[in-house]
């Protein structure tokens, strides 16, 4: 390269930097000389409101408050760990790199200039970056909230400039790494939308706009009476069956035998009643979550009336396991039960009972401390022949479909048709509650001499005492004296939206 073409090049760095820099100056001085009616009086205090993440915060709590479930919750964390990694990325490396100095206030009227003025480097604007992590992160989750979100946000980053005390450029690149760090965290922690369908996807449901020929049966004991008249104005031309806990079982064999589709409003029992109803007429199920938990419904995917409508709509559905246990040949009652979520033996049916005796004396919570209390201090092991191996256990557990959440308890499944029986034993012996926390710590494929955690698709339980009680998704029946679990594969279709918001 020539001298004269290496003096060319030089001053051409030169030139693009101060361009650039020329027109951020007049970008500022342009917005900071002209009026902006109704700006003065909200944006410094909105400004100052932003400072340490407080206004953040703040809107995280509400959205999680204020929100229908467990979508909401999320979508206010992934906001607040997205704005802790912008706020982290700035202060600790984009400051210390580029040491630019404040604008200049000579051109921004006292009136809009901040009290406290910024001691830090100008580049990049920390506030412009928590703000649009805090809002993309909130996007990501639920696009609702991200909409209501936004605008603040935006408002956020527009008063740096407005109050003086950063150049635009400051702004948007604070702002891009803020979206940068939003996605980074959803890189970590994939969204709800991002995980596999939880189940085999189905085409042949009937799509049912406005819900015709669906006939749903609502349980007046779950959820709200205001939930099931959203449901009813969403879906108009549905049939509508109200009833109490005695009628269930009629009312949903009924409504099976009479509708192209059967929906169902209630909790985790009222929906495992419902999926035996649809299984035996062929129908596929519409499930609305109304219980306390709605474990079933939320590891579909389905988390409103408005996921589980959309799917009617578009005639959407998956086919998912149902898990079964069967008696012997022996007992007189040979008919299967069913599970959609959960299976279990020892500790945890006894503390059912206990918290449903009561629950309706002292609340729900209360009565679930006395029985924890009361199962742990005079509950004894239970004996059975468990694949052909006589032991004792505190608590024998079989999920439908592997949990993610490591111990005896349920936690989230990403697949429902997986043909797989998540078996969890914590063995019998002294300390149970040390010995049940101790597996709760421990792995999925865990072993220890007081724990052990396999998946398998089928189990033989035998040699149980008369009088034993099982649970299977929050319900309480006797112990057949001899049975086998295992799952009926694919047998269940559930509509769910393939695409969630």
């Amino acid at each position: 390269m020539s001298p004269a073409q290496a003096q060319q090049n030089a001053g051409l760095r030169t030139t693009v930097p101060n361009l650039l820099s020329h027109l951020d100056r007049r970008v500022f001085h342009s917005i900071a000389s002209r009026e902006w009616p109704g700006a003065e009086p909200v944006l410094p205090r909105l400004s100052r409101s932003a400072n340490h993440g407080l206004l953040w915060l703040g809107a995280a709590a509400g959205i999680a408050a204020l929100g229908s479930g467990a979508r909401s919750r999320r979508a206010a964390m992934r906001g607040v760990a997205s704005l802790a990694l912008a706020s982290a990325a700035i202060n600790t490396i984009g400051k210390r790199s580029v040491r630019r100095a404040r604008p200049v206030l000579d051109g921004v009227p006292v009136i809009r200039q901040l009290k406290r003025q910024p001691f830090t480097t100008s580049f990049p604007s920390g506030h412009a970056a928590s703000a649009a992590a805090f809002a993309t992160g909130v996007a990501l989750e639920s696009k609702g909230w991200g909409a209501v979100v936004a605008p603040v946000a935006a408002s956020v980053a527009f008063s740096r400039v407005y109050t003086g005390v950063h150049y635009p450029s400051d702004v948007l690149v604070g702002a891009a790494l803020g979206v940068g760090a939003a996605f980074a965290v959803r890189g970590l922690v994939p969204t709800r939308s991002q995980l596999p369908s939880p189940g085999r996807p189905q085409t042949s449901a009937p799509a049912l706009p406005d819900g015709d020929g669906l006939v749903m049966v609502v349980n007046r004991h779950s959820g709200s009476a205001d939930s099931a008249a959203l449901i009813e104005e969403a879906l108009p031309r549905a049939e509508i069956v109200e009833c109490g806990p005695g009628e269930l079982g009629a009312a949903l064999d009924k409504a099976a035998r009479n509708c192209r589709a059967l929906g169902v409003f209630g909790g985790d029992g009222t929906i495992n009643r419902a999926a035996v109803s649809a299984i035996e007429q062929g129908v596929p199920l519409a499930v609305f979550p109304g219980g306390t938990f709605n474990h079933f419904a939320y590891d579909l995917g389905i988390e409103s009336a408005d996921d589980t409508c959309r799917a009617l709509t578009s005639g959407d559905a998956v086919k998912v396991d149902l898990g079964r246990f069967t008696p012997g040949p022996d007992e007189s009652e040979g008919r299967p039960g069913y599970f959609l979520n959960t299976f279990s033996l020892g500790v945890y049916p006894e503390l059912v009972n206990i918290r449903e005796h009561w629950s309706p004396r002292i609340g729900g919570w209360p009565a679930g401390v006395v029985a924890a209390a009361r199962v742990l201090r005079h509950g004894r092991p239970l004996e059975a022949v468990v694949q052909g191996r006589r032991r004792p256990m505190w608590l024998l557990f079989a999920g439908n479909g592997v949990y993610q959440r490591v111990g005896p308890t349920p936690g989230h499944r990403q697949n429902l048709a997986d043909g797989l029986l998540d078996v969890r034993v914590v063995h019998g012996g002294r300390w149970p509650g040390l010995r049940l926390l101790a597996a709760a710590l421990a792995g999925p494929f865990s072993r220890s001499p007081v724990h052990a955690a396999e998946q398998l698709h089928q189990l033989r339980i035998s040699g149980i005492e008369p009088g034993t009680p099982l649970a299977y998704d929050g319900e309480v029946a006797v112990a057949p004296a001899e049975f086998t679990v295992d799952k009926a594969v694919g047998a269940l279709t559930v509509y769910r939206p393939q695409a969630l918001l």
